[in-house]
């Protein structure tokens, strides 16, 4: 369960749990004096100076931080310029603890929920139009951390949701790669099929995180697409909320705090699930449950056709750094498509460059599905505010089975109305 607590912290929706620690100076490699004043203007309106740089990264396990560490020792070594990495315990609270204190990082990894909020105080660089490979970004992601039509970051990678599949318990239950469901109606059917006393059909988490995934299938979204417009208690909504509570209440679907999992990964794991919907990130999380053969397949489509939801982070850069010009040459570097191509064997992400697609998909044929769902998936809301309102929305999910599907989203609506527009 590493894998998913980590790398998908706003994507878990409250499932992730991370511990709380106060930030320390030589502890997280910060120090509590203010960083150097020595950068001077360069080309670009960025910061120039031999100011080492400090890259906050919030890891899934060994893997990720040696590739990481490796990947930016690399740079280093070819430019000169010294960077060290930090592994975060808690990187939202230590990134915050950071700027509070004047010594931010130069580089870090940042959510969609965190973007507004430290670009509006002032905390970020804004540096995507300044990027050589901004052209190779997927179009969604770059709308990801847009903001206030301002292209800040560039994404470092990004998953999207499948379905996946428990194929020992699906040909026990007589089911073939015919049977694989393209519509709502297939999947109740399927999820009928492979429940058991012991497994329930489809097992997911009970939060926007991956309910949303049927709200973008029935043709909804919490916020409107340019981010204007609350839409959370549309019909399209309803219609989502109440084909889920319909089979939480028969027993074919259920959420995985409810079969006694952390998360849907955890659930299918154990068997106590026989399909998941979750990102690309289960793969490792299933090395430790060898005898489970997963198989990937793209969710069905609902009301409206395909729908998912994309999660992502982008390599931010610090207002404060004064070596602004170093930092936007090792994002670059850790954004080329053979770097990206490096980590994803190293730990499994997808690759946020349109031109390392064919390749992944090559090293990747079991996972296609994750990418392909990039043409049609939705991203989080990223207004400011977004997260305490998805935060109370997780919380009415939870009972859902016995709720009233119009009343949550009306709650949901009020609370967005409060901060959208």
């Amino acid at each position: 369960m590493k894998r998913h607590t980590a790398r998908t912290l706003f994507a878990a929706g409250g499932l992730a749990v991370v511990t709380t620690l106060a930030l320390t100076g030589c502890g997280q490699g910060f120090t509590d004096t203010t960083p150097s004043q020595s950068g001077s203007a360069a080309p670009g309106g960025l910061t120039a100076s031999d100011d080492a740089l400090t890259v906050l990264i919030g890891s899934s396990g060994d893997a990720e931080t040696k590739a990481v560490k490796d990947a930016v020792a690399a740079w280093s070594a070819d430019s000169g310029t010294k960077a060290e990495v930090v592994v975060a315990t808690d990187l939202a609270q230590q990134l915050s603890q950071g700027f509070a204190a004047g010594s931010p990082p130069d580089l870090f990894y940042l959510s969609t929920d965190q973007l507004a909020g430290y670009a509006d105080n002032g905390s970020l660089q804004a540096y995507g139009d300044m990027l050589a490979n901004k052209s190779d970004f997927y179009e969604s992601l770059v709308s990801n951390f847009t903001y206030d039509g301002t292209f800040y970051c560039a994404p470092k990678d990004f998953s999207t949701l499948q379905l996946i599949i428990n194929e020992g318990l699906w040909e026990d239950a007589g089911l073939t790669d015919a049977d694989i469901p393209t519509t709502w109606d297939q999947l109740a059917t399927v999820a009928k099929k492979l429940t058991t006393d012991k497994t329930t059909g489809l097992v997911f988490g009970g939060e926007y995180a991956r309910v949303g995934a049927f709200m973008a299938q029935a043709g909804g979204r919490l916020v409107s697409e340019d981010g204007t417009k609350a839409e959370a208690n549309s019909d399209a909504n309803v219609e989502a909320l109440t084909y889920v509570q319909q089979h939480l209440k028969d027993g074919t679907f259920a959420y995985a705090a409810d079969v006694g999992a952390g998360w849907g990964g955890e659930a299918f794991g154990k068997e106590l699930g026989a399909m998941t919907i979750e990102g690309n990130w289960i793969t490792g999380a299933l090395g430790d449950f060898p005898d489970v053969k997963a198989k990937v397949v793209e969710l069905p489509a609902g009301p409206a056709g395909k729908g998912t939801l994309q999660f992502t982070n982008c390599w931010g850069m610090a207002a404060d750094s004064p070596n602004q010009q170093g930092a936007l040459k090792l994002v670059e570097y850790l954004t080329s498509a053979e770097q990206q191509l490096a980590f994803s064997k190293a730990f499994g992400p997808m690759p946020s460059v349109q031109s390392a697609a064919e390749q992944w998909k090559t090293d990747n044929p079991d996972l296609v599905a994750f990418l392909d769902g990039s043409a049609y998936a939705q991203g989080v809301p990223t207004n400011k505010g977004a997260a305490d309102v998805v935060t109370d929305f997780n919380a009415q999910l939870g009972s859902l089975a016995t709720g009233d599907p119009k009343a949550i989203l009306d709650s949901v609506q009020s609370n967005l109305e409060a901060i959208v527009g």
